[in-house]
């Protein structure tokens, strides 16, 4: 399945049905007059957060979403039908913009969170409400109030208690594959990762997801490579690994590089808790590895751990620092159903 984390569609709720014009008529009754019902409400736009989801592809080739019209009303002061809802389901943890993407208009991160984006028009009245003292038999109806319709664009910030980010080549996406069920690509050179990756980590009884985002580039928040789009992604984490590749002409400035792109990429980024993984140390002697961790440590202010994805060495002490990090279950369970915009979330 495709990964699509943005889509932008026409969405327009169902018109109000017209009122009825009729009279009664009926035998043995001695006095008829205006009968003429109401017409039905127009069916709404309801979007849906659904689990089982983790992409939009399916808006790529739908993009236009009209619920439809009630019926007009009837005589013997019959109410018209009124129009479906049209229901359309998302993954969890999107989010609708405004059409200049400038503001956010609903966020779904619970599953089976509902809201009604778009009211379906009222039906229009039919003759019978316009009767009157001085107006015994009124011709005119309501024609039915029309629908709202406007576009809007879907945008996917997957939902992750862990993100793994870094400079391209820094071994992510061997990471994730030693930790999790997920089968990312990996190659010896740079973006092989294209799109974000999602895997399951179960380590010493417990289970947190981790997400995996393309690589960051100097002047990624800028626009620069492909990974500041997906930075949305990580948003929602409660903890960063930040993985320096051992190997690097300057592991030093590679951290540095990417925690410049956090502060100007901003969203709370910065302030998340980190873990930093100094990797790929199979390739060196202990003495390099250390003079590097000690030289990165004092850098970054934090402590670093060594570890290399490839060879399974320190894998361990990582996973435990980031369940450390994430807290107890109950806690990153409150978390991710906390009303700051944080859910769990089930991947496929």
């Amino acid at each position: 399945m495709h990964f699509l984390d943005q889509a932008k569609i026409f969405i327009r709720s169902g018109a109000g049905g017209p009122g009825a014009v009729s009279f009664r008529r009926e035998k043995f009754i001695e006095y008829g007059g205006p009968d003429g019902g109401n017409g039905g409400k127009g069916g709404d736009i309801v979007f849906e957060a659904v689990p089982g989801l983790n992409t939009l592809i399916d808006f790529r080739y739908t993009q236009h979403f009209r619920a439809p019209r009630g019926k007009g009303g009837a005589g013997a002061n019959r109410t018209g039908a009124g129009g479906e809802d049209l229901v359309i389901k998302v993954p969890v943890g999107t989010q609708i913009l405004s059409d200049d993407k400038e503001h956010v208009l609903a966020d779904f991160t619970k599953p089976g969170q509902r809201q009604v984006f778009l009211r379906g028009g009222d039906g229009g009245r039919g003759n019978l409400s316009y009767k009157t003292s001085t107006n015994r038999a009124p011709r005119q109806h309501g024609t039915g109030w029309p629908g709202e319709e406007m576009w809007v664009w879907l945008r996917l910030k997957l939902l992750a208690d862990a993100g793994l980010l870094g400079l391209p080549n820094a071994g992510k996406s061997t990471f994730i594959n030693a930790t999790t069920n997920a089968k990312a690509k990996v190659g010896e050179y740079a973006f092989t990762t294209i799109r974000p990756q999602l895997g399951v980590v179960s380590h010493k009884g417990r289970e947190f997801v981790l997400a995996d985002i393309p690589g960051l580039i100097e002047g990624a928040a800028d626009g620069a490579g492909i990974g500041d789009r997906f930075l949305g992604h990580i948003e929602r984490c409660r903890v960063l690994l930040h993985l320096v590749d051992a190997t690097g002409e300057d592991p030093i400035e590679a951290y540095r590089i990417v925690r410049e792109e956090l502060e100007v990429y901003g969203a709370d980024l910065p302030d998340k808790p980190e873990v930093i993984g100094l990797n790929k140390i199979d390739a060196l002697d202990d003495k390099a590895v250390e003079k590097l961790r000690k030289k990165l440590a004092k850098a970054s202010g934090a402590a670093v751990l060594p570890l290399s994805g490839a060879a399974g060495t320190g894998i361990e002490a990582v996973l435990d620092r980031l369940i450390e990090a994430i807290g107890p279950a109950e806690t990153a369970a409150e978390f991710r159903e906390s009303d700051d915009g944080d859910t769990e979330w089930s991947p496929i």
